[in-house]
């Protein structure tokens, strides 16, 4: 899967060993996984095929973002970088032509 960040400073957080290690500690190791998860996958259905990432659409004021276990209270939040967004005859996401994301941040929304 292609990956973008939505800005640089998080793309840098995310993809330099260095800082990632110094922005995220302990964390480091489980979020590196899920990007790999991410990168290694054709689409974003694989990822539903993944239990530990237990990958979901969120709701609320994020529908139309979605995310991705890294520790039991942390989420890599992520949405699709299409134009526009594929879509199943009855509205929801097509999981299996989401081709393209945006990484926005990893926090503890709950």
């Amino acid at each position: 899967m292609e990956i973008s960040y939505k800005n640089r400073q998080l793309k840098k957080q995310l993809t330099d060993p260095k800082a990632m290690a110094k922005s995220y500690g302990q964390l480091a190791v489980k979020i590196k996984l899920r990007l790999k998860n991410l990168t290694d996958a054709s689409h974003l259905a694989v990822m539903r095929s993944i239990p530990a990432a237990r990958c979901h659409e969120l709701t609320g004021d994020r529908k139309g973002e979605l995310a991705v276990d890294v520790s039991p209270n942390y989420r890599l939040i992520f949405e699709p970088l299409h134009d526009p967004i594929p879509k199943k005859d009855d509205g929801g996401l097509n999981w299996e032509e989401v081709t393209k994301i945006q990484i926005n941040g990893i926090e503890d929304y709950h």
